[in-house]
């Protein structure tokens, strides 16, 4: 285990060059494609789980909305890939960095808000200011309205970071706790064992559920705007 509880979420290099690109670019190559026309089972189950989650995500959306649909879908097979990528040992897993989770969130918010701004410029400004609101209120309404708009991209990226950085500290934790009690007490070093195996279960769930959390912020940003 590392000594340092923070080592894991440092970015290689690789002499001296970082490799967080090399890293981003290597799990869309684990994807299986298929030439065939009659499919395997992994390839069908997999195209089964795209459709399935496209049509959940895309079910609310008018025609301008569904045109997001390849790359909403691609972001969640991303994310969801580079999340359970990072629960190898001795792996990177770059949505642990605020920077790159902000690189995917701006973007995608910006470019939902100005479709929003460009389509339906009445609807985009009648959010900044509720109906029935008194007159003195409404500067104070309209500041409100513009920060919490301005906010969403920085929650999104902040509540990836938090919850996958959260899931691999308790895992360094009670690995590091594993291996120090393995010489002292062994039916304490099993318990703790059988821990580490559960916790590991539940940040898989995590991983997956942060992905689609992740894409359905950004699909439901996207619904308001268009």
């Amino acid at each position: 285990m590392n000594e340092n509880l923070f080592a894991s979420f440092i970015p290689p290099t690789i002499l001296g060059l970082p490799a967080a690109v090399l890293i981003i670019l290597f799990p869309p190559l684990l994807i299986p494609t298929s030439k065939y026309l009659i499919n395997n089972r992994l390839i069908t189950t997999q195209q089964w789980l795209i459709k399935l989650t496209s049509k959940q995500m895309m079910t609310m959306h008018n025609t301008k909305g569904r045109t997001w649909s390849l790359m909403l879908v691609s972001l969640i097979i991303f994310i969801a890939t580079t999340n359970l990528l990072g629960l190898l040992p001795h792996s990177f897993t770059p949505t642990t960095q605020l920077s790159m989770n902000l690189a995917m969130a701006v973007p995608l918010w910006a470019g939902a808000v100005i479709m929003g701004f460009r389509s339906k410029i009445k609807n985009a400004l009648a959010h900044f200011l509720p109906q029935g609101t008194p007159t003195p209120l409404i500067p104070m309404l309209v500041i409100i309205e513009t920060i919490s708009l301005l906010i969403q991209p920085m929650a999104l990226a902040v509540r990836l970071t938090a919850n996958i950085t959260a899931g691999h500290l308790l895992m360094h934790l009670i690995g590091s706790a594993t291996l120090a009690m393995s010489t002292i007490n062994l039916p304490s070093t099993l318990i703790i064992f059988t821990i580490l195996i559960l916790l590991t279960i539940l940040e898989i769930a995590v991983a997956l559920i942060q992905a689609y959390v992740f894409t359905l912020l950004v699909s439901l940003y996207l619904h308001d705007n268009t």
